[in-house]
């Protein structure tokens, strides 16, 4: 059985440099930012997101793995945010290693996920999907989120 496990500290920082390199390279894709100064900009996003680190009020990193004290096979953050008087979870980042990738690890993490948001107190899960990326909007969708709004983007050069 699945199950998401707090961050150990030693994974931290791999795992936010491999994020922070990831996240630039899909806002690149996507067309949201030029690939000049995009690993930058991620790393601010970073830092500005976890000033704290693993430490950071509100925010919970996890790491999935496969089953009670088995194999890591991604990881998965999310913040508890506050907007119009509404506390509401927001998923940050889910990535299942490459290796791991369509055996059903990502619907289990959402699933406990759940569980522990629920656990807050929370009533609401939150989260951004690229456009570039259909199968995580599938898997969305199939986990029963809907689409609240949709940004679009023409270039001019």
């Amino acid at each position: 059985m699945t199950v998401i496990v707090p961050m150990r500290v030693e994974i931290y920082t791999p795992y936010v440099e491999n994020s922070v390199a990831a996240y630039a390279a899909d806002n690149v894709t996507s067309g949201r930012w030029p690939a000049e100064g995009a690993l930058e900009r991620s790393q601010a996003d970073f830092e500005t997101l976890l000033p704290q680190g693993l430490a950071t009020p509100d925010n919970y990193l996890f790491e999935i793995q496969s089953s009670e004290g088995g194999q890591t096979v991604g990881f998965l953050w999310f913040a508890v945010e506050q907007k119009h008087g509404i506390r509401s979870a927001f998923v940050y980042d889910v990535e299942i290693k490459e290796e791991y990738q369509r055996q059903g690890y990502a619907q289990a993490a959402f699933e406990a996920l759940e569980l522990f948001v629920r656990s807050l107190g929370l009533t609401r899960i939150g989260l951004h999907v690229f456009g570039h990326n259909p199968a995580a909007q599938a898997l969305y969708s199939k986990l029963g989120y809907g689409v609240t709004g949709i940004s679009m983007l023409k270039n001019l050069s």
